[in-house]
C-alpha cells in the first residue's frame, strides 16, 4: 500500500493534505505516516512465520517518542547505541527486557544504566569492552547478559559509509578472534554469555550477504555451545535496503528466507532483527517551500527553506530523494534540470543536482521522499536554525509529536 499518494491533485499523508500540515506546523516539516511504519515493522516479523523472532526497532533511524511508543505498542523491542536511546525506549513504554544495547563505545556511565534497567542484552564490540562491563557489573553486584557481535569480513555491497562487516571496519569482534572472546567472556562470572550479533552494513539491497553472515554465525554458535555457552540469541542485526530511486531490494520474505535457511541448522534460538530505515524509510516525506528561482549561465537553482542541516544524507552520502511537487503537476508538465538547494553556507547544501522536474514557482510547497531513517535524527543546527517539527499522521488526523524548535531553544543551557 502507498501511504503517500496524490488525490484530487494534492499530495496527501494517508488521509491528510500535507499542505493542511504545512500551512499549520510551517516548513520544513517532516511527517510521517503510522500506518507504513506499523505495516512495515509488522510485515517484516510475520515473514518469519512460525520461527521465533524478536524485532528490535533501531532507534538511531528515527526516534521521537510517538514511533518509539508504537513501537512498544506493536510488542516489539529497541536496538539502541547511547545511554539517550534507552532513556527514549523506556520513557516510550518499551520494556527494558525487549532492549538490546549496541555500539562500540559504550561508556561505563551508560553500562550502569542499562544494567539497572535489566535490558535483554549488551551486544559486545571489543575485549576492552568485555573487561568494562565485567568491572561495572561486578561492582553494582549484577550478572550482565551479554552477545559477541562478531565482524564476518562479509562484503554487504553497499555505500562505504554505512557498510560494517568488512574486516577493515571499526565494528565487532574480528572473526578470527570471536572463539577467544567467547572463552573470555565464559571465564568472567559478572558476565553471561547468551548471544552471537553481527550486522554487516545498511540499504543492503541482495540477500546474499545476509545469507553468508548469518551462515558463518551458526557455525560458530554449535562450536561455542560444546564450550559450555548458553547462546539462545541469533541477532542478525538490520540492513534491508529501502527503494529511494531504481534499488530493487529483497522483500522482507525474500529475506526471512535468506536468514532462516542460513539458520536452520541451529535449534533453541530466537532470531533478533534490528530494522531500521526499512522500518521508516519509506514512512516519512519532508516538506519544504520554495523560496526563490535563480538562474545562473551554469545552473537553475531551486531555493527551499530545507537544508542540509534538516536533511544531511544527500550532502553526506551524494544519496538520492525522490522529490515532486506537492499540487500534482499536470501529465503534459514540461520538465527541466534543476538543483534543489538550501539556504545553508556551503556549497554541499542540496537536496537533489541536475535534477528533471515540473515548473515550480517561489510559494510551491515540494515533497521530499524518504525522509524518514537518518532524516530528522541527523539534523542539527547549523547556521542557528532551528530543526523542524515532526508531524504523525494517522488515517484522516493529524498531530504534531515533535514541536519545532524555536530560537529560545537554540541557546538553551548556553551563558553570556
Amino acid at each position: 500500500m502507498d501511504y503517500f499518494t496524490y488525490i484530487k491533485g494534492e499530495l496527501h499523508a494517508e488521509g491528510v493534505p500535507v499542505s493542511d500540515v504545512a500551512r499549520e506546523a510551517g516548513t520544513p516539516v517532516f511527517i510521517y505516516s503510522g500506518g507504513s511504519f506499523a505495516s512495515s515493522l509488522t510485515g517484516l516479523r510475520d515473514a518469519f512465520g512460525v520461527t521465533p523472532v524478536l524485532v528490535c526497532y533501531s532507534v538511531k533511524a528515527a526516534s521521537n517518542l510517538a514511533l518509539l511508543k508504537k513501537v512498544a505498542d506493536l510488542g516489539m523491542g529497541a536496538d539502541i547505541v547511547s545511554g539517550g536511546e534507552l532513556y527514549r525506549a523506556l520513557r516510550a513504554g518499551i520494556p527494558a527486557s525487549r532492549v538490546v544495547f549496541s555500539g562500540v563505545g559504550k561508556t561505563g556511565r551508560e553500562m550502569a544504566e542499562a544494567l539497572d534497567a535489566g535490558i535483554m542484552m549488551f551486544n559486545l564490540e571489543s575485549l576492552a569492552e568485555m573487561e568494562l562491563l565485567a568491572r561495572v557489573a561486578s561492582e553494582r553486584g549484577r550478572t550482565a547478559p551479554v552477545s559477541l557481535r562478531v565482524n564476518p569480513d562479509v562484503d554487504p555491497g553497499t555505500h562505504p559509509y554505512v557498510a560494517t562487516g568488512l574486516r577493515e571496519s571499526k565494528f565487532g569482534i574480528p572473526w578470527g578472534e570471536a572463539r577467544e572472546a567467547a572463552r573470555l567472556a565464559l571465564s568472567m562470572p559478572s558476565l553471561s554469555l547468551v548471544g552471537l550479533d553481527c550486522h554487516i552494513g545498511s540499504q543492503l539491497t541482495s540477500a546474499v550477504p545476509f545469507s553468508d553472515a548469518v551462515a558463518k554465525l551458526s557455525g560458530l554458535v554449535s562450536d561455542l555451545r560444546s564450550s559450555g555457552a548458553s547462546v539462545r540469541y541469533l541477532d542478525v542485526g538490520g540492513g534491508l535496503g529501502i527503494t529511494y530511486h531504481d534499488e530493487s531490494p529483497p522483500s522482507p520474505t525474500e529475506y526471512a528466507a535468506a536468514v532462516t535457511g542460513a539458520a536452520g541448522g541451529i535449534g533453541g534460538v530466537t532470531l533478533v532483527l534490528e530494522p531500521g530505515r526499512s522500518a521508516v524509510g519509506n514512512s516519512c516525506v519532508m516538506l519544504a517551500r520554495v523560496l526563490y528561482i535563480k538562474r545562473t549561465p551554469a545552473r537553475t537553482f531551486v531555493i527551499v527553506d530545507a537544508a542540509m542541516n534538516d536533511l544531511v544524507r544527500p550532502s553526506l552520502y551524494g544519496a538520492y530523494h525522490g522529490i515532486r511537487p506537492v499540487s500534482e503537476p499536470s501529465g503534459g508538465a514540461p520538465l527541466s534540470r534543476v538543483s534543489v538547494v538550501g539556504p545553508v553556507c556551503e556549497s554541499g547544501d542540496f537536496l537533489a543536482r541536475d535534477r528533471e522536474l515540473p515548473p515550480l514557482a517561489s510559494g510551491d510547497l515540494i515533497a521530499v521522499f524518504g525522509a524518514g531513517a537518518y532524516g530528522f535524527s541527523m539534523s542539527s543546527n547549523y547556521n542557528s536554525r532551528p530543526r523542524a517539527a515532526e508531524v504523525l499522521a494517522e488515517g484522516s488526523s493529524w498531530r504534531t509529536v515533535r514541536a519545532r524548535e524555536s530560537y529560545e531553544d537554540l541557546a538553551r543551557g548556553e551563558s553570556l
